[in-house]
């Protein structure tokens, strides 16, 4: 394992030089709609079990991920990020755990962690595979945010999901619970958007029993929601997330931000829901 992944995104989903990139974080921030300033990092081990966080590109979903990340950086420093998202191209391994040996965007590269991907490789229906990273973007959006927070880089885990179904959903619940144990200076990360394409009063009202669900760590709902027709795009990554956090000790989420993508860069007729979601 020595190949660096290189970023597919850089330049589209963010800023592709290291200036722009430090200056479009700051500013997701700063925004309205974002937590009003960069945060400072507690140096201590982090209390957060996991977080949800969404993927668009900065402009529209930047200010709302940067709750979630003000939020870890008050909680202290992980040892490991453990990146979970879908695959929007829904090809490749159905579980599939990245082979690089450490991710690069215009602000460095974030190490991979071999001793917990060789753990987790051992366990049903996880496969490494990075292949089937190519080209995807849910978990190469959050890199940045990471890097631009500790200058010492966190390591990280990135496992996307090309099968989302009950199946995948409780192979990777089961091999996070197993191979990380309550006192494991860990955090799961779940990449999603939520409703997409639909006016905002829409989207608000179909978002809803989404974010119940997550402050509740009730994955039931989520699941129930994608099979009713629902079109937020990591339904399999959040409820993993959520059904693992709560083996993992979390007892409550918090919603430190819901808004569309006609708050913060786009057209209320016709909009994308984001959350930032905290599991403690």
């Amino acid at each position: 394992m020595s190949r660096v992944r290189s970023p597919s995104v850089a330049g589209q989903f963010y800023a592709g030089t290291a200036p722009g990139l430090r200056e479009q974080i700051q500013s997701a921030f700063e925004h309205s709609v974002g937590p009003g300033a960069p945060p400072d990092v507690t140096d201590r081990e982090a209390s957060l079990v996991g977080l949800v966080s969404p993927h668009a590109g900065y402009p529209y979903s930047g200010p709302i991920a940067a709750h979630g990340f003000s939020r870890l950086a008050a909680s202290g420093r992980p040892d490991v990020v453990v990146l979970i998202g879908p695959n929007h191209s829904a090809a490749g391994a159905p579980l599939a755990i990245s082979g690089a040996s450490a991710w690069e965007t215009p602000l460095g590269t974030a190490p991979v962690s071999d001793s917990l991907r060789d753990k987790l490789a051992d366990f049903p229906g996880l496969t490494i595979d990075e292949a089937t990273h190519a080209g995807e973007h849910s978990l190469e959006v959050q890199v940045p945010f990471l890097q631009y927070l500790y200058d010492d880089p966190v390591p990280i885990l990135p496992i996307v999901m090309s099968r989302q179904n009950e199946a995948t959903i409780e192979q990777l619940r089961a091999a996070l619970s197993n191979a990380l144990t309550a006192d494991r200076n860990a955090v799961l990360l779940a990449s999603t958007d939520l409703t997409h394409y639909e006016p905002a009063p829409v989207a608000r009202e179909q978002d809803g029993p989404i974010l119940d669900a997550i402050s509740s760590l009730n994955a039931d709902p989520i699941v129930q929601a994608a099979r009713s027709g629902h079109t937020m795009c990591g339904w399999g990554p959040t409820a993993s997330v959520l059904q693992a956090s709560a083996d993992l000790s979390a007892e409550t989420g918090t919603i430190r931000q819901y808004a569309t993508s006609g708050d913060t860069a786009g057209e209320p007729d016709s909009v994308v829901g984001y959350v930032s979601a905290t599991l403690e």
